[in-house]
């Protein structure tokens, strides 16, 4: 089996992935025959800050066919690498995954959904320990690693649609939620996030995750915590992956660092002690359909034994209106119980709130699990007042209100709901005006006029 390593940029060493590359071949069946390959991005493109995740994904492609001629494979990935490898994917082979030659995708804490600390900026992060070997990416590869970028959206709904039953492609993530206090920065907390490994969330990893597409009604309304009549919000469309990815939580493991790193931890002398190396032979054995679904329930179990009496999860939120337009100024409220109140909700149920900087119709929260699903009366909802909200062009505000069954499915522990508001946009029927030529003259001179 031909085994890649997929190396980021600015790295000229295999010590990138430790002892894990040797532990592997060490300890694998003989019958899987492992032939590892290291592919460093590097060498086929500069990584400076007009580099895109797609331009990184040609250079994969480059790579794999000088190093493998068109031969089959199996990838392990680490952290922006398992976008990369997706984007690849998906720019190749998305109308036809039969086609690939992709047979395993191994993730280890892949940003899948991004990362809250990519929103410091490159000169913050390089000073970062706890960001991947101090690698300073481009600020093309840091917009889309910012929570809710447009083109990380894109490339996750097109997850939704792959039809993997069909295929021999097996997709894995693992990730750890432990934070290596020696990597903590005191200067940023995201760095000791509970439910991260101190650069990626455990829900950002996850890529089992709902989208949901909200739409405001003409006419259904109802009133709002301070009695204001708002227009409902109504459910039109939901949609989560065809099939459910293996996912694991590695107990004790951080992001990187070679005390508790995910894969830098991993030494020669005891990896065979290491849940990331057994996980991925086992992964590596998969062969069939059913082979998949036994791992992906053994990596479940696994997962929640580690699972902490706290879970986490992210809501990710996109305003848009019916003409298509951005709704960049804009408050959200989440709501809560018989009465859809704000003040319902529990104290400290929100980590977290975030707006991208360069979409900024799209904001991230991150969130308690339990303490939103403790709810009062078991209810859900949030309220969106969209600005402007008077004049001639100008938005309502909107309400949804979850139903009771209806709570877990929106907010699930480990993992990311995306929700799209599509808002009416309502135009003043003075905008445009036609006057009767015989009383134009009543009308010389508008300058004035405003609503």
């Amino acid at each position: 089996m031909q085994l890649v390593f997929v190396h980021g940029w600015s790295v000229t060493s295999t010590n990138t992935y430790g002892a894990l590359p040797q532990a592997l071949i060490k300890l694998a069946n003989a019958e899987l025959k492992l032939d590892i390959k290291h592919i460093h991005l590097g060498r086929y493109i500069s990584f400076d800050d007009e580099v895109t995740l797609e331009d990184i994904a040609i250079a994969f492609e480059s790579a794999r066919k000088r190093e493998l001629a068109g031969q089959a494979f199996s990838v392990i990935t680490h952290s922006t690498g398992g976008p990369v490898i997706r984007a690849w994917l998906e720019q190749y082979y998305g109308n036809n995954l039969t086609q690939s030659p992709l047979k395993h995708l191994i993730m280890l804490a892949p940003a899948n959904h991004g990362s809250a600390l990519a929103q410091l900026g490159k000169s913050r992060l390089s000073r970062l320990r706890a960001w991947f070997d101090g690698v300073e990416p481009g600020q093309k590869i840091l917009d889309w690693l910012e929570l809710g970028a447009d083109e990380q959206y894109r490339l996750n709904l097109k997850w939704l649609d792959y039809d993997f039953s069909q295929t021999d492609i097996y997709p894995f993530v693992f990730t750890g939620e432990a934070i290596d206090k020696s990597l903590y920065d005191y200067m940023n907390s995201y760095t000791g996030e509970a439910g991260s490994d101190g650069v990626v969330r455990t829900s950002a990893a996850n890529l089992n995750f709902i989208s949901m597409r909200l739409e405001q009604e003409d006419e259904l309304v109802c009133q709002d915590f301070e009695n204001r009549c708002v227009k409902r919000l109504t459910l039109v469309d939901k949609k989560q992956p065809l099939q459910q990815v293996a996912f694991e939580i590695i107990p004790n493991g951080s992001h990187s660092g070679t005390t508790m790193g995910i894969m830098g931890s991993v030494k020669g002398k005891h990896a065979n002690r290491k849940p990331v190396v057994s996980g991925i032979l086992e992964c590596l054995s998969v062969t069939n359909r059913a082979q998949y679904t036994h791992v992906l329930e053994a990596m479940r179990t696994r997962s929640d034994k580690v699972k902490k009496k706290r879970r986490y999860s992210m809501l990710v939120i996109r305003v848009s209106d019916d003409l298509g337009h951005k709704v960049t100024d804009f408050d959200v409220y989440l709501l809560s119980g018989k009465s859809f109140h704000p003040g319902a909700l529990p104290k400290g149920f929100m980590l977290d709130k975030q707006k991208n900087t360069v979409n900024q119709n799209c904001v991230s929260f991150y969130l308690d699990t339990n303490k939103l699903l403790s709810v009062a009366e078991g209810q859900i909802g949030l309220k969106l007042v969209a600005r402007p909200d008077a004049g001639f062009s100008y938005y309502q505000a909107a309400e949804y209100h979850c139903e009771p069954e209806q709570v877990d499915q929106l907010i699930k522990p480990d993992q990311t709901t995306i929700i799209d508001i599509v808002i009416k946009r309502h135009i003043h029927h003075d905008t445009f005006t036609l006057v009767n030529s015989d009383e134009a003259g009543r009308f010389d001179d508008f300058k004035g006029q405003q609503r």
